[in-house]
């Protein structure tokens, strides 16, 4: 690139800028999500994992991975109010806010049944490889993402009621709220498992073809489709609820790990490992628009929206200097 040309892009830049400070807009303005808060955590640098809450009494749980412990938040007053210690390898949590009970997915080879006023251990469930923990308050059962394998506990008594053999590995999964089916996302090979949540057994399963790289998904009940996250060549694809055929797909950033849907705003948000919330707009039910990819900070790979306050939480490792891991609070703008 020549001098002239050097100095036409520079200049053009500088013109840029000035009418940026002069028009007093900001980048971070025209961002659909705005960081409004950071609760302060405490522990090592490393992983941490999923998120957890109890809105209607302003708590927040994070999956503390790298310190082993399940970190309550008061989202009150945005901080941290207790470590529980002793949750070896800490991925998955899940809140059953009608018994007061909190469930927690360690990959030790447990699932934690803890009380949700103390936070004292009530009883230990062996799941190989426990990971991502769903509660249904339909039925009060527990589902739990294992090794190759689906793990249903009564959240009562606490007893296993079955094990569902999957075909791969699974990571994501959601229990729909209006029939009976739990829905997957499994791989290698990458596919949707349909499970029957009456049979414990699965049914037929949507394959994904050839994109592989298993992450989140979510349910769209309401216009019969399924999101997810696929790593390997990343993109969001959106499948037909029935046929598991795929209608849709959309590029987003790498280390896609948690997803979340506002049906009444029609927007999904995506965590990526890579730094990114990924904002989308749906226009319908098959067609979808990307609004932005937020910055965030690489690892902070992990999140939870609460569609009533139009935040999103994302957790963030800890970074170079700082006293430890932290929350960051985002606003949703319209």
């Amino acid at each position: 690139m020549n001098k002239l040309m050097c100095s036409r892009i520079s200049g053009l830049a500088a013109v840029a800028a000035s009418l940026i400070i002069n028009l007093g807009v900001k980048a971070e303005d025209r961002l659909p999500l705005e960081r409004v808060a950071t609760i302060q955590l405490k522990g090592v640098a490393g992983t941490l994992d999923h998120l957890s809450a109890d809105f209607d009494n302003s708590r927040l749980f994070v999956a503390n991975e790298s310190n082993n412990t399940l970190d309550v938040v008061d989202l009150k007053s945005n901080r941290l109010v207790k470590q529980v210690a002793g949750q070896r390898e800490i991925h998955g949590i899940a809140y059953a806010g009608d018994l007061n009970r909190i469930f927690v997915g360690n990959g030790e080879g447990v699932c934690n049944a803890l009380d949700g006023r103390d936070y004292s251990l009530i009883k230990s469930v062996p799941v190989p490889d426990a990971d991502s923990v769903r509660y249904d308050p339909r039925t009060h059962r527990v589902f739990v993402a294992g090794e190759r394998s689906l793990t249903v506990i009564d959240a009562k008594s606490l007893e296993v009621l079955s094990t569902v053999k999957l075909p791969a590995p699974p990571h994501g999964f959601q229990i729909a709220a209006d029939h009976a089916r739990v829905y997957v996302n499994t791989g290698v090979p990458c596919e949707v498992s349909v499970v029957d949540a009456n049979k414990s057994e699965v049914v037929p399963r949507d394959p994904l073809g050839a994109h592989q790289g298993d992450g989140p998904l979510t349910l769209d009940e309401s216009n019969h489709r399924i999101l997810v996250g696929l790593r390997r060549e990343p993109r969001l694809a959106v499948l037909k609820l029935e046929s598991g055929k795929e209608c849709a797909s959309l590029p987003i950033p790498e280390g896609s790990d948690d997803m979340s849907l506002d049906a009444k705003a029609k927007r999904i948000y995506i965590s990526c490992s890579s730094g990114f919330v990924a904002v989308i707009r749906q226009i319908d039910a098959d067609h979808y628009e990307s609004v932005a990819n937020v910055p965030t900070i690489k690892g902070a790979k992990t999140s939870l929206y609460d569609g009533s306050t139009k935040r999103l939480y994302v957790v963030v490792p800890r970074q170079p200097q700082a006293e430890g891991p932290e929350v960051w609070v985002y606003q949703a703008r319209d």
